[in-house]
């Protein structure tokens, strides 16, 4: 489904989840690290009622089983007017979408699609364009190249964001996004009525962290800011730009929360 009309239905960002009181302080204990450092984000802005996403749902599911892959999913809510209200819709999720499609200077916004490491975007449903894109972005400068760690410690979070490897990187914004791994939902009316689809790696909230400057910083996250129903995990990274003009991935990482 393309989304030209989209523009006057997306709803502005909601700043309240975006914020927080989040404190600088040195990383004490380690507890259940997170993965090896991955080699790309990949965002599926998908939603309940595109009769197109089925497909690209399970696409996201198959990518985020590699742990080379961190793969989001982040449901849109300006289809919601077609007949079925998506559950887990976000207009914040919508607004990033757009977001995106300014930075590239195109007007294309769609779904199901896929932004690969904050730059490149591909139908969500084709899995060898996303592998395409991303060996493609990975050459781009400073492309997931910061080292990122994530470990839990008590009810905290620790997150720690290593120097950049490259001159030209330098500085980026710093997210946590809590996800819950497997939703299914029952669709009873809309493009997909009838169907039950299990969407994966659900983004439920986002809150920025703090600013990183290129050299060795840490943060800490209390659990209470991230969990609620149904929340298993949780996703740090790292991007060039800012929430308004989002720019290429710098580094990323994940932990189970479960």
């Amino acid at each position: 489904m393309t989304a030209m009309m989209a523009s006057n239905l997306v709803s502005r960002w909601s700043g309240a989840l975006w914020s927080g009181a989040l404190g600088i302080c040195a990383i004490v204990a380690v507890i259940r690290p997170a993965e090896a450092e991955p080699r790309a984000v990949v965002e599926l802005f998908t939603s309940q009622g595109c009769s197109s996403c089925p497909p690209a749902d399970q696409v996201i599911g198959d990518l985020s089983k590699d742990p080379s892959i961190i793969a989001l999913s982040m449901p849109i809510d300006y289809w919601d007017y077609l007949g079925w209200k998506d559950t887990l819709a976000d207009s914040r999720f919508s607004a990033r979408q757009r977001a995106y499609s300014r930075m590239r200077g195109d007007r294309e916004v769609y779904t199901p699609q896929v932004v690969v490491n904050g730059s490149t975007h591909v139908i969500g449903s084709d899995r060898a364009g996303i592998e395409s894109a991303i060996g493609q972005t990975d050459k781009g400068t400073g492309v997931m190249s910061v080292p990122v760690t994530m470990s839990l410690a008590g009810k905290q979070i620790n997150v720690s964001v290593a120097a950049s490897k490259e001159s030209a990187v330098s500085r980026g914004e710093v997210w946590i996004c809590s996800i819950t791994k497997s939703v299914p939902i029952a669709i009873s009316r809309g493009e997909n009525r009838g169907q039950q689809i299990t969407y994966h790696n659900v983004v439920r909230n986002l809150l920025k962290v703090g600013d990183w400057n290129g050299r060795p910083e840490s943060w800490t996250v209390p659990l209470e800011n991230l969990t609620r129903d149904g929340v298993d995990g949780a996703v740090v990274y790292v991007q060039d730009g800012s929430r308004e003009k989002p720019g290429a991935m710098l580094g990323a990482a994940y932990t189970s929360l479960h």
